[in-house]
């Protein structure tokens, strides 16, 4: 079945990896597409998350110019969310995905509402010393466990959360995130690799999407002015909340 859907695969990745990359939503296009071609939702959530470590591939390849001069940033954040992402790879595979399932809608919500309110939070980050503060950090490692678990919107968490830590302009902090957040996705891919059951077929042709969207997504970011950003990943992060909430709840 899923051999006959090769370029169909291939269009997703390609418009997620872009949606990832601008307004940090890839799960939001991949996973229900995943379900939609017959894939269970076990299946489907750790084949999205392998195929979309792609995403990061080519975000971080795309966004040279906003990384330059972040390496040891971007390696320190890193390791926290590659320890948060392997943390809740793990939860996934011994516990059931419903609880994050009832708590994603608020936590989505919660995190647009952050954001809608960036320069406040960021003035207030300043007060806790932004990315030294611990509570902070102790954030985007609960939202690395989370990217790593179940991953939907935890790109809008973890924009949220860095936009708070780091005094930048939002489209370089918007490159951090992808890379970052790619390594979450990547050591909780890993573990799915060896343990999840994975459908490769579908991996391959999403992947190469993801790759080539990843890589777009950037040029687009840099077009897009700060403020239309924020607000836009905003209002998208309150509608995925309450598309998941309805599909929750409902």
């Amino acid at each position: 079945m899923i051999s006959a859907h090769l370029p169909i695969l291939f269009g997703v990745g390609l418009a997620a990896g872009v949606v990832s990359t601008v307004v940090s939503l890839a799960s939001i296009v991949s996973y229900p597409a995943l379900l939609a071609l017959g894939l269970p939702a076990l299946s489907a959530n750790v084949t999205n998350t392998v195929a979309l470590m792609f995403t990061a591939v080519g975000a971080t390849a795309g966004s040279q110019r906003e990384l330059t001069g972040q390496r040891a940033r971007v390696l320190r954040l890193g390791l926290l969310t590659a320890l948060g992402g392997a943390t809740g790879a793990v939860l996934l595979l011994v516990t059931p995905a419903r609880m994050f399932e009832l708590i994603a809608p608020w936590l989505i919500a919660g995190a647009s509402l952050i954001l809608l309110l960036q320069p406040k939070v960021g003035r207030l980050a300043e007060r806790s010393k932004g990315e030294h503060s611990r509570l902070l950090r102790l954030g985007l490692f609960t939202v690395a466990i989370y990217t790593g678990y179940f991953g939907a919107a935890g790109g809008i968490l973890m924009l949220a959360v860095l936009a708070a830590m780091i005094d930048l302009p939002l489209v370089r902090v918007n490159a951090i995130k992808n890379t970052v957040a790619g390594l979450a996705n990547g050591v909780a891919a890993l573990g799915f690799a060896l343990f999840g059951p994975v459908r490769w077929d579908a991996v391959l042709p999403l992947a190469a999407g993801f790759l080539a969207g990843g890589w777009i997504g950037p040029s687009l970011v840099r077009r897009l002015p700060g403020e239309a950003l924020r607000v836009l990943v905003a209002v998208c992060g309150v509608a995925v909340a309450i598309k998941l909430g309805v599909d929750s709840y409902g």
